[in-house]
Formats: C-alpha cells, structure tokens, sequence
C-alpha cells in the first residue's frame, strides 16, 4: 500500500518521503513479501464482506495498467482461477459455492483437462473467470525502482505518526504536509483493535510441472491454495491461522499443506521444498479495511489477506478523500 501511494504520488508531481523499516527494496519482511499474489474477488466472497469484492474487481481492472506503466506487464496475469474439490467433499464444496454470486463454471472432465492437464482428473472443478495473480516480490521491487524522484528512508522505523508530522527512530523529525501511515501492525500503537493473523506458505521446486492458472481446494478443513510462479516454482499455502504466532511452518502445517497439494498435483510427488515461510496479516475486528483521513493525516489499515487484491482500488479511494 506504501510503495503502490509512493509510486502515484510522485508520478503525480509530488515530494514524496517514504520511511521503511526494511534495509532496502527486496528485503522481506512485510507481509505483503510472503503473500501469494492471488487476485481472487470471487472466490473470497465466501467470507468477505460484498464490499471487498467490489474494490477486488476494480483493482483487478486497474492492477494490467500499473504493471504496464512500471514497464513490466508480465508481473499481473488475469487468466482466470480454479475452484476444485475432491468427490467425497463435494457436499462441502457446494456449500461454499452457494454463498458466492453467480459466476463460477463447472467444468467437466475434459474442460478440465484442456485447462490444466496435469490436476487429477477425477476432481471436481469450477472455474472463475477474471481472477487472476501477480509477482508479489517483483511489484514491490518495481514501485521502489520506478518511484526514482521518492526519499527512500531505508532502515527507519516511525515511532510516533501525527498530522503534518512523523518522528523517526533516529530522533528526527519529519514536517510534511500530508502524513501516510501503512504501517499494518506497526501502527498498533494507535490502532488498539488491530491484530495479526497468520499465513503459511511453502515453496516448492517442480521442473516440468506445468499449471497455468491458481487453484483452490474446497477442503472441510482448509482453503489450500496452488499459484504458479517462474523458474518452476509452485506456491502452497492456506487462507488463514487465528494467530500472532511468527515462529516458522509447524509439522502439522508442513505436512497437511504438501498432502493437499499432492491430492490436486500429483506430479508434485518429486518436487523439492525449497523455502517455508509464515507472516502476520493485519486485521481489523470486522475484516474489512478501514481509511481514515482528517487534515495533515491519512491512515490505511486492516487490508488482512487482502493486501494484493485491494491495493489499487484503495489507494484510488484514498486519493480521493485528500
């Protein structure tokens, strides 16, 4: 959300300062390094508020234009995503597609198979046009690049934020003329009803695994999730662990995640684990994003796993209210 505001502010003509705690551009640390980059309104209306889908669709509408404007349009693909399910769940998986809009096709068998060949054949499947993904660690990468004209304060932590003003870690004071604060769960301070949730995601190694497009396994237990990355890389994760928990990918987690993914991808038998990761989204009681704005101050929090999805829409929405 900060580097995606820097970006547009300064192509708009503006004196931008970014402070950031990071020692500089790709170092990960925020949530939004770990995430899968999975633009997926649809299928998050399972839980979301119609609101969130709303801004989804738009940002989806607006994130093929940022990624051609930073001269790397292969960053966002919008090739639509899969629902599937195994027979013995279909029950639950119906459930699920009942609370969405309409929107999600069945396919059959053979769709199936000309979609993505190398899924099991025997499941259940839907597909969701639209959808689609981004390179997470490439975008961030790219608005800290392309923002050239932006006072990159690397390695600076914002201990106190108040309007037309931002005290630094080192002591110094910054005067400004409008304040943004993305910090996530760094502004806890002055959101007391914030709380982290936590991601797991793994990594693996597939050469010769081809899928084209990210799924979602309706799973009575989880929402485990397939997305595609270069260099043969296949991200698995699930959706979300009630938890302040940073400590690193239990067992239970390591081996329920490569299980459901080997259910779907049975090629995936000979991948290599090559990274486990876990992270805290930052989430508001209602889980649904909040903008607040009074003279010389703007805040944006509460994204939750919706970070990704939500970003153009939001800092469009933003704007506006400055």
């Amino acid at each position: 959300m900060g580097r995606l505001l820097a970006w547009q502010l300064a192509r708009a003509g503006h004196r931008v300062t970014v402070a950031d705690p990071a020692s500089g551009p790709i170092e990960p640390g925020a949530a939004a390094f770990t995430a899968a980059g999975m633009l997926s309104p649809l299928a998050e209306q399972e839980h979301a508020e119609p609101e969130v889908a709303a801004l989804g669709w738009r940002s989806l509408a607006l994130w093929p234009a940022i990624a051609a404007a930073l001269g790397q349009p292969g960053l966002v693909k919008t090739e639509g995503s899969l629902l599937l399910a195994h027979g013995s769940d279909l029950g639950a998986a119906r459930r699920v597609l009942a609370r969405l809009a309409e929107g999600p096709e069945p396919l059959d068998r053979v769709a199936l198979q000309a979609l993505e060949p190398a899924l099991a054949p025997d499941l259940k499947a839907w597909l969701l046009p639209g959808e689609g993904q981004l390179l997470p660690r490439e975008l961030l990468a790219a608005l800290a690049e392309q923002a050239a004209d932006v006072d990159w304060l690397w390695g600076r932590r914002a201990v106190a934020v108040r309007p037309h003003m931002l005290e630094l870690d080192d002591g110094r004071r910054l005067d400004a003329d409008l304040v943004i604060d993305t910090r996530g769960l760094g502004a806890r301070p002055d959101l007391p009803d914030l709380r982290g949730v936590r991601g797991e995601i793994l990594w693996l190694h597939a050469p010769g695994v081809v899928l084209n497009r990210p799924v979602r396994l309706l799973h009575p237990r989880h929402r485990v999730y397939l997305v595609p990355r270069p260099g043969d890389v296949i991200v698995v994760g699930a959706s979300e662990v009630e938890s302040e928990d940073r400590s690193p990918v239990s067992l239970r987690s390591a081996v329920e995640l490569m299980a459901a993914a080997h259910s779907v991808l049975p090629a995936l038998a000979e991948a290599r684990i090559v990274h486990m990761e876990t992270n805290l989204r930052p989430a508001l009681p209602d889980h649904r994003p909040r903008i607040d704005h009074k003279p010389g101050l703007l805040r944006i929090n509460g994204l939750f796993r919706h970070g990704w999805l939500l970003a153009p829409a939001l800092a469009e929405k933003a704007l506006q209210h400055v």
